[in-house]
């Protein structure tokens, strides 16, 4: 079984970490602001940045540690993801909400 982290980009320029096994869903919870507290107040824009694990344990890891950047380093890790899906030929990750 999958499990993701995943940046969302809120309408104010703020960013909401989380992790979920399905982005989508999770995705479509904020929108409806039943996915955290946050993004009660700060509405969604787009899911900016997704990342990848076998395990809950390692996605809950890598969460809490892309919570302790800063806004900065946040914008550095999507911009290295985007960055990096453009070199392979893929796609964004970004997603409207």
């Amino acid at each position: 079984m999958s499990y993701y982290v995943y940046i969302l980009l809120c309408k104010d320029g703020t960013f909401y970490t989380g992790y979920t096994k399905s982005v989508d869903e999770r995705a479509k919870l904020h929108a409806n602001g039943r996915g955290a507290r946050y993004t009660k107040t700060h509405p969604p824009q787009k899911v900016a940045y997704v990342e990848g694990f076998t395990s809950r344990a390692e996605a809950m890891r890598r969460e809490r540690a892309i919570k302790k950047l800063s806004h900065r380093q946040k914008q550095d890790l999507i911009d290295s993801q985007k960055n990096g899906a453009a070199q392979n030929g893929g796609g964004s990750s970004e997603e409207q909400v």
